[in-house]
């Protein structure tokens, strides 16, 4: 039965017991950032905090396998703590990783060379090049039809196999993040307030309407977060949702926020 409360799903990542909640927002490759705000992170994390990356770690920058290692070294760091358990940690799929995962199936697209030109506009040829491959050879493949199309893609999921820890990664990738007292929402970029959570689709990665000026709480959460904003306007409040981009891969900064179980916000960094 569609919800707007919490839904009993793997897909989605519950995060138990929460006393605060770390949140990042959109990284886009940029591995030295990430590593900076780890830095600036680690000291300032206390017994009952929990950690969300926002989605997008893939995409635009320069350093995409090594912003996906420094998560995942920072990760266990993060499980290395004091009564730190596995579900402490979540990572979301952001546009970028589901633009991934929709290519490595790009033979069976009914029009392969327009879902592979608006994947290239939307900055995903970064993480082609970053895993192997080459989107002059992708754009070739798709001209030469499903055969091909196969064995491009098929190298880009053995150049991702070959990396410890990557292909885990994006398996473990969840739509949204809650906590288990139904306060608090994490999402990539938005959703649609007209519709239950397990029906959102793709509003969590392209966004689905107006999202600081939701007018009343969604369902029973008091604070919606999201981590991709296309206005990259930094740190912004609204009633019901807080918004995390100051623009990382776009010029801009890395931002992290603090948030209490009641959804203020008492801590920020940037990178």
């Amino acid at each position: 039965m569609a919800s707007f409360g919490p839904c009993d799903s793997a897909v989605y990542a519950l995060l138990r017991r929460c006393r605060r909640v770390w949140a990042v927002a959109a990284v886009h490759g940029e591995a030295q950032r990430l590593a900076a705000l780890h830095r600036a992170l680690a000291p300032r994390l206390a017994y009952g905090d929990r950690l969300v990356y926002l989605g997008n770690l893939l995409g635009r920058g320069g350093a995409i396998v090594e912003a996906v290692d420094e998560a995942l070294r920072f990760r266990a760091f993060f499980l290395s703590q004091s009564l730190a358990f596995v579900g402490d940690v979540a990572f979301l799929r952001g546009a970028q990783e589901e633009m991934w995962q929709k290519l490595l199936e790009l033979q069976f697209a009914p029009n392969p060379r327009e879902v592979l030109a608006f994947m290239l506009d939307q900055g995903v040829g970064a993480t082609i090049e970053a895993y192997g491959g080459s989107r002059r050879q992708g754009e070739a493949a798709c001209r030469e039809g499903p055969l091909a199309i196969t064995r491009w893609t098929s190298a880009l999921r053995q150049s991702l196999n070959r990396i410890p820890g990557h292909s885990a990664f994006m398996a473990s990738l969840r739509r949204a993040a809650y906590t288990d007292d139904g306060a608090l929402l994490f999402v990539h970029a938005g959703l649609d307030a007209t519709k239950p959570l397990d029906l959102q689709g793709d509003a969590f990665w392209w966004g689905g309407g107006p999202f600081l000026e939701l007018a009343r709480p969604y369902g029973s959460y008091r604070r919606i977060v999201r981590g991709f904003d296309r206005r990259h306007a930094g740190l912004a409040e609204g009633p019901h949702a807080v918004s995390l981009d100051a623009g990382c891969g776009f010029g801009g900064t890395l931002m992290a926020a603090c948030l209490g179980s009641d959804g203020t916000i008492l801590d920020r960094l940037e990178a």
